[in-house]
């Protein structure tokens, strides 16, 4: 098990996967390592869901840390290809968090919720002594519709094409450059704004959407880039289907700022956490269509390659594995200690 981040393959398998309660005819996708959300059956209707911890990171503000938060948690059913519909919440809050602070949160989430059509069904808020910022909590999201526009994680066919949106280490370079500021006080001033303009860049649900209203049902496979970067997220594209992916890095954007700040850190971008970053896996002949509804939204994408027989991901001609450890973790740590110079 890795010691931070989520539990490695190996440690779900042996201790998770196993032991999943009962056997249910109506879970039509069940856990499945670096796969974003379960399905159920519903007398015919599909809900896909997914669980995530809630987190709060006051030094963004409440009003930016509440939507960055939800956005977060509602990106991994919106990759399904069902927009997020429903979202249950517990917050678990610090008792130093005030009565005001929250209500600015909850009032961003609220109008985040609202402007994506998610309605919030249930939830919990209580104070607790033990808790801190930033895990407050956890939510599920939902996403009701019919099975057949689903995008399944595992659905990656030979012959399709390879999409990537924005690149490697974008919410990496945009959350530590705005939380530690002063961690980077040796990087050229205009780099530093540059690197921190990322973080507006992490919300992946509006993208996910786009993708799956151009493409429709010849969207095969998309997944969002978390931890373990976007190395880790090919891998998982790969390793569901069954099928290698061919990829060509010289045509994945590489957003402005993140070289210079993953340089400064020592960390590799490829293998950093990049929420907001998209993997798609289409049909040739929704190519251009997606393409262009990206781009109309004003996000860097591009074909980084092609799904062929075989197995893992293949970069630039070079076998890459999912890494072991997400770097960002260690870089949050050491900036957090003021021990990057």
């Amino acid at each position: 098990m890795t010691d931070l981040g989520k539990v490695d393959r190996d440690f779900f398998t042996e201790y998770i996967y196993p032991h999943l309660g009962a056997s249910r005819d109506d879970v039509t996708l069940g856990p499945t390592h670096g796969v974003d959300f379960g399905v159920l059956d519903i007398d015919g209707t599909a809900v896909a869901l997914a669980t995530d911890p809630l987190s709060v990171l006051p030094e963004l503000g409440f009003d930016r840390a509440g939507r960055f938060a939800l956005d977060i948690v509602l990106s991994d059913v919106a990759v399904s290809g069902l927009d997020p519909s429903h979202l249950a919440i517990s917050f678990t809050l610090p008792p130093e968090m005030t009565d005001d602070q929250f209500a600015e949160l909850w009032t961003a989430m609220h109008d985040e919720a609202d402007d994506l059509g998610v309605s919030i069904a249930t939830g919990h808020t209580a104070r607790y002594s033990g808790c801190s910022y930033p895990w407050v909590g956890g939510a599920t999201a939902l996403a009701v519709g019919d099975h057949d526009d689903l995008i399944r994680p595992d659905g990656a066919r030979p012959g399709d094409d390879v999409l990537v949106t924005k690149g490697p280490g974008v919410e990496t370079t945009g959350l530590l450059t705005t939380l530690f500021p002063e961690g980077f006080a040796d990087l050229d001033p205009t780099v530093l704004a540059t690197a921190q303009d990322r973080l507006d860049e992490t919300d992946a649900v509006r993208d996910a959407m786009t993708v799956s209203a151009a493409g429709g049902r010849n969207v095969h496979a998309m997944h969002d880039a978390t931890e373990g970067g976007l190395y880790g997220a090919l891998n998982e594209v790969a390793n569901s289907a069954g099928v290698q992916l061919e990829i060509d890095t010289s045509s994945i954007p590489f957003r402005p700022g993140v070289r210079e700040v993953c340089d400064f850190l020592d960390i590799d971008p490829w293998h950093s956490t990049t929420a907001g970053t998209l993997v798609v896996a289409t049909d040739p002949t929704v190519t251009d269509d997606v393409l262009a509804a990206l781009s109309s939204r004003g996000t860097p994408v591009g074909v980084a390659g092609t799904v062929v027989d075989g197995d893992g991901v293949v970069v630039d001609g070079e076998r890459v594995e999912h890494p072991d450890v997400d770097p960002a973790w260690d870089a949050y740590d050491r900036l957090a200690g003021g021990a990057v110079e």
